[in-house]
Protein backbone atom coordinates (compact mmCIF):
# COMPACT_ATOMS: atom_id res chain seq x y z
CA UNK A 1 0.00 0.00 0.00
CA UNK A 2 1.40 3.41 -0.97
CA UNK A 3 0.39 6.74 0.49
CA UNK A 4 1.48 9.72 2.52
CA UNK A 5 0.20 8.85 5.98
CA UNK A 6 2.85 9.13 8.71
CA UNK A 7 1.65 6.22 10.80
CA UNK A 8 2.65 4.92 14.20
CA UNK A 9 5.36 2.66 12.78
CA UNK A 10 7.04 3.10 9.40
CA UNK A 11 7.85 -0.62 9.13
CA UNK A 12 4.35 -1.88 9.93
CA UNK A 13 1.41 -1.47 7.57
CA UNK A 14 -1.87 -2.15 9.39
CA UNK A 15 -4.97 -3.49 7.61
CA UNK A 16 -7.40 -0.99 6.10
CA UNK A 17 -10.56 -0.88 8.22
CA UNK A 18 -13.81 -0.33 6.34
CA UNK A 19 -16.67 -1.23 8.68
CA UNK A 20 -17.69 -1.87 12.27
CA UNK A 21 -20.58 -3.71 13.87
CA UNK A 22 -21.06 -4.10 17.65
CA UNK A 23 -17.78 -5.63 18.94
CA UNK A 24 -16.42 -6.35 15.44
CA UNK A 25 -14.28 -4.47 12.94
CA UNK A 26 -13.89 -5.49 9.28
CA UNK A 27 -10.97 -4.80 6.97
CA UNK A 28 -11.13 -4.18 3.22
CA UNK A 29 -10.51 -7.86 2.49
CA UNK A 30 -13.56 -8.84 4.53
CA UNK A 31 -11.65 -10.23 7.51
CA UNK A 32 -13.41 -9.60 10.82
CA UNK A 33 -11.63 -8.78 14.08
CA UNK A 34 -13.15 -9.17 17.52
CA UNK A 35 -12.27 -5.98 19.42
CA UNK A 36 -11.15 -7.18 22.84
CA UNK A 37 -9.34 -3.98 23.76
CA UNK A 38 -11.63 -1.20 22.57
CA UNK A 39 -8.73 0.03 20.44
CA UNK A 40 -7.05 1.39 23.55
CA UNK A 41 -9.95 1.12 26.01
CA UNK A 42 -11.78 3.67 23.85
CA UNK A 43 -14.70 1.95 22.08
CA UNK A 44 -16.88 1.52 25.15
CA UNK A 45 -20.09 1.00 23.16
CA UNK A 46 -18.68 -0.97 20.27
CA UNK A 47 -18.64 0.26 16.69
CA UNK A 48 -22.24 0.77 15.63
CA UNK A 49 -24.22 2.50 18.37
CA UNK A 50 -26.95 4.30 16.44
CA UNK A 51 -28.17 6.56 19.25
CA UNK A 52 -24.74 8.09 19.72
CA UNK A 53 -24.14 8.38 15.99
CA UNK A 54 -27.50 10.13 15.59
CA UNK A 55 -26.64 12.53 18.43
CA UNK A 56 -23.43 13.48 16.63
CA UNK A 57 -25.25 13.93 13.32
CA UNK A 58 -28.01 15.94 14.94
CA UNK A 59 -25.51 18.35 16.47
CA UNK A 60 -23.80 18.75 13.09
CA UNK A 61 -27.14 19.86 11.67
CA UNK A 62 -27.59 22.41 14.47
CA UNK A 63 -24.10 23.89 14.87
CA UNK A 64 -20.85 22.06 14.26
CA UNK A 65 -18.40 24.49 15.86
CA UNK A 66 -18.29 27.73 17.77
CA UNK A 67 -15.12 28.89 19.49
CA UNK A 68 -15.38 29.00 23.28
CA UNK A 69 -13.74 32.42 23.28
CA UNK A 70 -17.10 33.65 21.97
CA UNK A 71 -19.80 31.10 22.81
CA UNK A 72 -20.79 28.22 25.01
CA UNK A 73 -23.11 25.50 23.70
CA UNK A 74 -26.04 23.55 25.04
CA UNK A 75 -24.41 20.10 24.73
CA UNK A 76 -21.26 21.29 26.50
CA UNK A 77 -23.29 22.73 29.37
CA UNK A 78 -25.44 19.60 29.62
CA UNK A 79 -22.42 17.28 29.55
CA UNK A 80 -20.74 19.25 32.33
CA UNK A 81 -23.90 19.06 34.43
CA UNK A 82 -24.13 15.30 33.89
CA UNK A 83 -20.48 14.68 34.75
CA UNK A 84 -20.66 16.74 37.93
CA UNK A 85 -23.81 14.86 38.93
CA UNK A 86 -21.91 11.57 38.58
CA UNK A 87 -18.62 12.83 40.03
CA UNK A 88 -17.17 12.25 43.50
CA UNK A 89 -18.14 14.70 46.24
CA UNK A 90 -16.54 18.11 45.87
CA UNK A 91 -16.04 18.00 42.10
CA UNK A 92 -18.02 20.92 40.69
CA UNK A 93 -16.52 22.09 37.40
CA UNK A 94 -15.68 20.52 34.04
CA UNK A 95 -13.09 21.71 31.52
CA UNK A 96 -13.72 20.02 28.14
CA UNK A 97 -10.80 19.30 25.82
CA UNK A 98 -10.02 16.95 22.93
CA UNK A 99 -8.28 14.02 24.62
CA UNK A 100 -6.43 12.58 27.58
CA UNK A 101 -3.11 14.35 27.14
CA UNK A 102 -4.86 17.73 26.93
CA UNK A 103 -6.85 16.90 30.07
CA UNK A 104 -3.68 16.06 31.98
CA UNK A 105 -1.90 19.18 30.70
CA UNK A 106 -4.86 21.23 31.89
CA UNK A 107 -4.66 19.62 35.33
CA UNK A 108 -0.92 20.31 35.60
CA UNK A 109 -1.42 23.96 34.65
CA UNK A 110 -4.45 24.43 36.88
CA UNK A 111 -2.58 22.98 39.86
CA UNK A 112 0.18 25.52 39.30
CA UNK A 113 -2.18 28.46 38.75
CA UNK A 114 -4.31 27.53 41.76
CA UNK A 115 -1.39 27.99 44.11
CA UNK A 116 -0.38 31.25 42.44
CA UNK A 117 -3.94 32.54 42.87
CA UNK A 118 -4.05 31.66 46.59
CA UNK A 119 -0.68 33.22 47.33
CA UNK A 120 1.55 30.12 47.41
CA UNK A 121 3.60 30.59 44.20
CA UNK A 122 6.47 28.49 45.55
CA UNK A 123 4.38 25.33 45.02
CA UNK A 124 5.54 24.12 41.61
CA UNK A 125 6.68 20.53 42.09
CA UNK A 126 4.65 17.55 40.87
CA UNK A 127 4.93 13.98 42.15
CA UNK A 128 3.66 10.89 40.35
CA UNK A 129 4.63 7.22 40.13
CA UNK A 130 7.03 5.16 38.06
CA UNK A 131 5.32 2.80 35.63
CA UNK A 132 2.52 5.29 35.09
CA UNK A 133 1.36 6.83 31.84
CA UNK A 134 -0.32 10.23 31.72
CA UNK A 135 -0.09 11.19 28.05
CA UNK A 136 2.30 12.02 25.23
CA UNK A 137 2.54 15.82 25.28
CA UNK A 138 5.72 16.96 27.00
CA UNK A 139 4.10 18.00 30.27
CA UNK A 140 2.06 14.82 30.52
CA UNK A 141 5.04 12.71 29.45
CA UNK A 142 7.22 14.29 32.14
CA UNK A 143 4.54 13.63 34.73
CA UNK A 144 4.29 10.00 33.66
CA UNK A 145 6.71 7.33 34.77
CA UNK A 146 7.04 5.23 31.62
CA UNK A 147 10.82 5.19 31.21
CA UNK A 148 10.74 3.82 27.67
CA UNK A 149 8.42 6.59 26.43
CA UNK A 150 10.40 9.24 28.32
CA UNK A 151 13.92 8.18 27.30
CA UNK A 152 14.56 10.00 24.02
CA UNK A 153 12.74 13.13 25.18
CA UNK A 154 14.43 13.32 28.57
CA UNK A 155 16.36 16.53 27.79
CA UNK A 156 13.05 18.26 27.04
CA UNK A 157 11.17 17.12 30.14
CA UNK A 158 10.56 19.45 33.08
CA UNK A 159 12.67 18.79 36.16
CA UNK A 160 9.73 19.79 38.36
CA UNK A 161 8.40 16.23 37.99
CA UNK A 162 9.30 13.57 40.57
CA UNK A 163 8.37 9.92 41.01
CA UNK A 164 7.76 7.32 43.69
CA UNK A 165 7.23 3.56 43.33
CA UNK A 166 3.91 2.19 42.02
CA UNK A 167 1.50 0.11 44.07
CA UNK A 168 1.77 -3.39 42.57
CA UNK A 169 1.53 -5.98 45.32
CA UNK A 170 2.16 -9.02 43.10
CA UNK A 171 5.48 -7.53 42.04
CA UNK A 172 6.53 -5.56 45.09
CA UNK A 173 5.05 -7.16 48.21
CA UNK A 174 7.43 -8.75 50.72
CA UNK A 175 6.93 -12.48 51.49
CA UNK A 176 5.41 -11.92 54.95
CA UNK A 177 3.73 -8.60 54.16
CA UNK A 178 -0.04 -8.19 53.97
CA UNK A 179 -1.62 -6.33 51.07
CA UNK A 180 -2.70 -3.56 53.43
CA UNK A 181 0.76 -3.12 54.97
CA UNK A 182 2.34 -3.09 51.54
CA UNK A 183 -0.09 -0.41 50.39
CA UNK A 184 0.67 1.74 53.42
CA UNK A 185 4.39 1.37 52.82
CA UNK A 186 4.03 2.44 49.20
CA UNK A 187 1.72 5.32 50.07
CA UNK A 188 4.12 6.56 52.74
CA UNK A 189 6.72 7.05 50.01
CA UNK A 190 4.62 10.05 48.99
CA UNK A 191 5.07 11.63 52.41
CA UNK A 192 8.80 10.96 52.26
CA UNK A 193 9.06 12.59 48.84
CA UNK A 194 7.00 15.59 49.92
CA UNK A 195 9.28 16.14 52.91
CA UNK A 196 12.37 15.66 50.73
CA UNK A 197 11.19 18.35 48.31
CA UNK A 198 9.79 20.56 51.06
CA UNK A 199 6.05 20.49 51.60
CA UNK A 200 5.82 24.19 50.80
CA UNK A 201 7.12 23.44 47.29
CA UNK A 202 4.81 20.58 46.27
CA UNK A 203 1.69 21.29 44.24
CA UNK A 204 0.16 17.94 43.34
CA UNK A 205 0.32 14.17 43.26
CA UNK A 206 -0.82 12.41 40.07
CA UNK A 207 -1.90 8.77 39.89
CA UNK A 208 -3.86 6.47 37.61
CA UNK A 209 -6.61 5.04 39.79
CA UNK A 210 -6.09 1.72 37.99
CA UNK A 211 -2.86 1.62 36.00
CA UNK A 212 -3.53 0.86 32.35
CA UNK A 213 -1.18 0.53 29.39
CA UNK A 214 2.14 0.63 31.23
CA UNK A 215 1.48 -2.14 33.78
CA UNK A 216 -1.68 -3.82 32.51
CA UNK A 217 -4.79 -3.25 34.66
CA UNK A 218 -3.09 -2.97 38.06
CA UNK A 219 -5.39 -1.73 40.82
CA UNK A 220 -4.02 -0.49 44.13
CA UNK A 221 -4.48 -2.62 47.23
CA UNK A 222 -7.21 -1.68 49.74
CA UNK A 223 -6.30 1.32 51.87
CA UNK A 224 -3.62 2.70 49.58
CA UNK A 225 -5.58 5.62 48.15
CA UNK A 226 -7.15 6.45 51.50
CA UNK A 227 -3.64 6.89 52.91
CA UNK A 228 -2.62 8.91 49.82
CA UNK A 229 -5.62 11.21 50.41
CA UNK A 230 -4.61 11.65 54.07
CA UNK A 231 -1.06 12.59 53.12
CA UNK A 232 -2.20 15.08 50.48
CA UNK A 233 -4.57 16.69 52.98
CA UNK A 234 -1.87 16.85 55.65
CA UNK A 235 0.51 18.82 53.45
CA UNK A 236 -1.96 20.81 51.33
CA UNK A 237 -1.08 18.88 48.16
CA UNK A 238 -3.68 18.42 45.42
CA UNK A 239 -4.64 14.84 44.54
CA UNK A 240 -5.16 14.45 40.81
CA UNK A 241 -6.45 11.12 39.48
CA UNK A 242 -5.90 10.11 35.89
CA UNK A 243 -8.91 8.08 34.77
CA UNK A 244 -8.40 8.64 31.07
CA UNK A 245 -8.25 4.89 30.48
CA UNK A 246 -9.89 3.42 33.58
CA UNK A 247 -12.75 5.92 33.97
CA UNK A 248 -16.12 6.45 32.27
CA UNK A 249 -17.33 3.09 33.55
CA UNK A 250 -14.45 0.88 32.49
CA UNK A 251 -13.91 -0.63 35.95
CA UNK A 252 -17.59 -0.99 36.86
CA UNK A 253 -18.31 2.43 38.36
CA UNK A 254 -18.38 5.60 36.29
CA UNK A 255 -15.40 7.00 38.20
CA UNK A 256 -12.86 4.38 39.25
CA UNK A 257 -12.19 6.35 42.45
CA UNK A 258 -15.68 5.44 43.70
CA UNK A 259 -14.30 2.00 44.52
CA UNK A 260 -11.51 3.57 46.57
CA UNK A 261 -14.02 5.64 48.57
CA UNK A 262 -12.10 8.88 48.11
CA UNK A 263 -12.64 12.20 46.35
CA UNK A 264 -9.81 13.71 44.31
CA UNK A 265 -9.22 17.42 43.82
CA UNK A 266 -9.11 16.88 40.07
CA UNK A 267 -9.82 13.95 37.80
CA UNK A 268 -9.11 13.47 34.10
CA UNK A 269 -11.36 11.55 31.69
CA UNK A 270 -11.18 10.77 27.96
CA UNK A 271 -11.17 7.57 25.84
CA UNK A 272 -14.45 5.87 26.81
CA UNK A 273 -16.12 9.23 27.41
CA UNK A 274 -16.54 9.69 23.67
CA UNK A 275 -16.47 5.94 22.93
CA UNK A 276 -14.23 6.65 19.93
CA UNK A 277 -17.04 8.36 18.03
CA UNK A 278 -15.63 11.83 18.66
CA UNK A 279 -12.33 12.96 20.23
CA UNK A 280 -13.03 14.38 23.68
CA UNK A 281 -11.46 14.64 27.12
CA UNK A 282 -12.37 16.34 30.35
CA UNK A 283 -10.56 17.73 33.36
CA UNK A 284 -12.87 18.00 36.37
CA UNK A 285 -11.92 20.03 39.42
CA UNK A 286 -13.23 20.81 42.87
CA UNK A 287 -15.30 23.86 43.69
CA UNK A 288 -12.45 25.09 45.89
CA UNK A 289 -10.04 25.20 42.96
CA UNK A 290 -12.54 26.87 40.65
CA UNK A 291 -13.39 29.50 43.27
CA UNK A 292 -9.69 30.38 43.64
CA UNK A 293 -9.59 31.29 39.94
CA UNK A 294 -13.02 32.94 39.97
CA UNK A 295 -12.24 35.20 42.93
CA UNK A 296 -8.70 35.84 41.72
CA UNK A 297 -7.65 36.64 38.16
CA UNK A 298 -10.80 35.05 36.73
CA UNK A 299 -8.83 33.64 33.82
CA UNK A 300 -7.41 30.12 33.55
CA UNK A 301 -4.34 30.66 31.41
CA UNK A 302 -4.80 27.66 29.16
CA UNK A 303 -6.89 26.87 26.12
CA UNK A 304 -7.28 24.83 22.93
CA UNK A 305 -9.10 25.62 19.71
CA UNK A 306 -11.44 22.64 19.92
CA UNK A 307 -12.18 22.67 23.65
CA UNK A 308 -15.88 22.30 24.42
CA UNK A 309 -16.56 21.26 20.82
CA UNK A 310 -20.35 21.02 20.43
CA UNK A 311 -20.34 17.80 18.37
CA UNK A 312 -17.89 16.09 20.71
CA UNK A 313 -19.90 17.20 23.75
CA UNK A 314 -23.19 16.02 22.23
CA UNK A 315 -21.57 12.68 21.45
CA UNK A 316 -20.17 12.24 24.95
CA UNK A 317 -23.51 13.18 26.51
CA UNK A 318 -25.18 10.50 24.40
CA UNK A 319 -22.52 7.98 25.44
CA UNK A 320 -23.13 8.66 29.12
CA UNK A 321 -26.90 8.38 28.61
CA UNK A 322 -26.46 5.03 26.84
CA UNK A 323 -24.35 3.72 29.72
CA UNK A 324 -27.02 4.82 32.20
CA UNK A 325 -30.20 3.93 30.31
CA UNK A 326 -28.97 0.48 29.26
CA UNK A 327 -27.53 -0.19 32.71
CA UNK A 328 -24.26 -1.13 31.06
CA UNK A 329 -22.18 -0.86 34.24
CA UNK A 330 -23.97 -3.94 35.52
CA UNK A 331 -22.76 -5.74 32.41
CA UNK A 332 -19.25 -4.36 32.92
CA UNK A 333 -19.17 -5.92 36.39
CA UNK A 334 -20.73 -9.27 35.48
CA UNK A 335 -18.83 -9.75 32.23
CA UNK A 336 -15.66 -8.50 33.91
CA UNK A 337 -16.00 -11.21 36.55
CA UNK A 338 -16.69 -13.77 33.85
CA UNK A 339 -13.70 -12.63 31.81
CA UNK A 340 -11.37 -13.04 34.80
CA UNK A 341 -12.85 -16.46 35.55
CA UNK A 342 -12.29 -17.61 31.98
CA UNK A 343 -8.77 -16.16 31.85
CA UNK A 344 -7.85 -17.95 35.06
CA UNK A 345 -9.30 -21.20 33.75
CA UNK A 346 -7.44 -20.99 30.44
CA UNK A 347 -4.18 -19.31 31.47
CA UNK A 348 -3.86 -19.97 35.20
CA UNK A 349 -1.86 -23.17 34.77
CA UNK A 350 0.30 -21.83 31.96
CA UNK A 351 3.89 -21.88 33.29
CA UNK A 352 4.64 -18.62 31.47
CA UNK A 353 1.73 -16.64 32.92
CA UNK A 354 2.66 -14.95 36.17
CA UNK A 355 -0.37 -12.87 37.08
CA UNK A 356 -3.96 -12.42 35.90
CA UNK A 357 -5.65 -9.30 37.25
CA UNK A 358 -8.26 -6.68 36.59
CA UNK A 359 -11.31 -4.75 37.65
CA UNK A 360 -14.48 -4.62 35.58
CA UNK A 361 -13.82 -4.94 31.86
CA UNK A 362 -10.19 -3.99 32.38
CA UNK A 363 -8.00 -7.09 32.62
CA UNK A 364 -4.32 -7.84 32.32
CA UNK A 365 -2.14 -10.92 31.88
CA UNK A 366 1.56 -10.67 32.76
CA UNK A 367 4.00 -13.12 31.20
CA UNK A 368 7.13 -14.46 32.92
CA UNK A 369 9.89 -16.97 32.26
CA UNK A 370 9.48 -18.41 35.76
CA UNK A 371 6.44 -18.12 38.03
CA UNK A 372 8.42 -18.54 41.24
CA UNK A 373 11.06 -15.89 40.56
CA UNK A 374 8.73 -13.73 38.42
CA UNK A 375 11.60 -13.30 35.97
CA UNK A 376 10.55 -11.44 32.84
CA UNK A 377 11.29 -12.48 29.29
CA UNK A 378 14.27 -10.88 27.57
CA UNK A 379 13.04 -7.62 26.02
CA UNK A 380 14.82 -8.46 22.77
CA UNK A 381 12.41 -11.35 22.19
CA UNK A 382 9.56 -8.83 21.83
CA UNK A 383 7.03 -11.33 23.13
CA UNK A 384 4.28 -8.71 23.42
CA UNK A 385 4.73 -7.69 19.77
CA UNK A 386 4.52 -11.30 18.63
CA UNK A 387 1.35 -11.87 20.66
CA UNK A 388 -0.29 -8.88 19.01
CA UNK A 389 0.64 -10.15 15.55
CA UNK A 390 -0.56 -13.67 16.27
CA UNK A 391 -3.79 -12.33 17.77
CA UNK A 392 -4.50 -10.25 14.67
CA UNK A 393 -3.88 -13.38 12.58
CA UNK A 394 -6.60 -15.04 14.66
CA UNK A 395 -8.99 -12.12 14.16
CA UNK A 396 -8.53 -10.72 17.67
CA UNK A 397 -7.59 -7.22 18.76
CA UNK A 398 -5.82 -7.12 22.13
CA UNK A 399 -3.43 -4.57 23.64
CA UNK A 400 -0.02 -6.10 24.42
CA UNK A 401 2.77 -3.91 25.76
CA UNK A 402 6.34 -4.24 27.01
CA UNK A 403 8.32 -2.77 29.89
CA UNK A 404 5.74 -3.95 32.42
CA UNK A 405 8.26 -4.27 35.25
CA UNK A 406 10.57 -1.29 34.90
CA UNK A 407 10.01 0.31 31.51
CA UNK A 408 12.33 -2.16 29.78
CA UNK A 409 11.60 -5.65 31.07
CA UNK A 410 8.24 -7.38 31.18
CA UNK A 411 5.40 -8.29 28.83
CA UNK A 412 1.66 -8.09 29.37
CA UNK A 413 -1.61 -8.10 27.46
CA UNK A 414 -4.36 -5.64 28.34
CA UNK A 415 -7.98 -6.49 27.59
CA UNK A 416 -10.68 -3.81 27.56
CA UNK A 417 -13.63 -4.96 25.43
CA UNK A 418 -16.72 -2.81 24.86
CA UNK A 419 -19.29 -2.64 27.66
CA UNK A 420 -21.80 -4.48 25.46
CA UNK A 421 -19.71 -7.66 25.37
CA UNK A 422 -21.57 -10.96 25.90
CA UNK A 423 -20.62 -14.31 27.43
CA UNK A 424 -20.18 -15.75 23.93
CA UNK A 425 -17.89 -12.84 23.05
CA UNK A 426 -15.84 -13.45 26.19
CA UNK A 427 -15.50 -17.14 25.34
CA UNK A 428 -14.26 -16.26 21.87
CA UNK A 429 -11.84 -13.64 23.21
CA UNK A 430 -10.25 -16.14 25.58
CA UNK A 431 -10.08 -18.95 23.01
CA UNK A 432 -8.46 -16.77 20.36
CA UNK A 433 -6.06 -15.20 22.84
CA UNK A 434 -5.02 -18.65 24.06
CA UNK A 435 -4.25 -19.79 20.52
CA UNK A 436 -2.32 -16.58 19.77
CA UNK A 437 -0.38 -16.75 23.04
CA UNK A 438 0.62 -20.38 22.54
CA UNK A 439 1.83 -19.62 19.02
CA UNK A 440 3.79 -16.61 20.27
CA UNK A 441 5.38 -18.58 23.12
CA UNK A 442 6.36 -21.30 20.67
CA UNK A 443 7.99 -18.69 18.43
CA UNK A 444 10.25 -17.54 21.30
CA UNK A 445 11.14 -21.13 22.19
CA UNK A 446 8.61 -21.80 24.95
CA UNK A 447 6.43 -24.43 23.31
Amino acid sequence: MSGHIFGRHTKVQPPMVVAGDEVWLTDKNGKRYLDACGGAAVSALGHSNQKVLEAAKGQLDAIAFAHTGFFTSEPAEQLADKLVFLAPEGIERVYLVSGGSEAVEAAIKLARQYFIEIGQPERSQIISRWQSYHGNTLGALATGGNKWRRAQYEPLLADAMHHIEPCHFWRGGEPDESEFDYGQRMANQLEEKILELGAENVAAFFAETVVGATMGAVAAVPGYFKRIREICDKYGVLLILDEVMCGAGRTGTFFASEQEDISPDMVCLAKGLGAGIQPIGAMLCSGKIYEAIETGSGFFQNGHTYMGHPVAAATALAVVKEIEERNLLTNVVSMGDYLLDRLNASFGQNPFVGDIRGRGLFAGIEFVVDKETKQAFEPGLKLNTIIKRKAMDEGLMCYPFGGTVDGKNGDHVLLAPPYIVTRDDVEMIVRRLEVATNKALAEVGCA
